[in-house]
């Protein structure tokens, strides 16, 4: 390798080291995931806990997001897509929205939690 070359290579390897790595770390939850977080797990390649993980749900078919985990008929034949109006109203009331489901969670009431908890899972990706 020519001196000149070999110069630079080793200068911009140097100047590249000296560069803050960027943490891709997921945003931080808003306090209504707590009561979520006691049945799903959402961060990226985390497990299934008693629901399915839910990193990267949104635009993913219902029923068929965590491929591991044993959705209810009535979930899988719904046709629900997950975006934010589907989520929003799931997270309201899930036996509403899909008789039958396997959630036993009653829902949020407050569209204010519920829009926190749909900003969050939009931003899992």
């Amino acid at each position: 390798m020519p001196k000149r070359l070999f110069a630079f290579v080793t200068a911009s390897a140097t100047a590249l080291a000296a560069v803050p790595s960027v943490s891709m770390a997921a945003p931080p939850a808003p306090a209504s995931w707590s009561r979520c977080a006691v049945c799903h797990d959402a961060t990226k390649g985390g497990p299934n806990k008693i629901g399915p993980n839910l990193y990267g749900v949104i635009g993913k078919k219902a029923g068929a997001h965590a491929p591991a985990f044993k959705y209810s008929d009535g979930l899988k034949k719904s046709g629900l897509v997950w975006n934010a109006a589907t989520l929003d109203k799931w997270i309201e009331n899930p036996r509403a929205l899909v008789p039958g489901t396997m959630m036993a969670f009653p829902g949020i009431k407050d569209p204010a939690k519920r829009a926190e908890i749909v900003g969050y899972l939009k931003s899992l990706k």
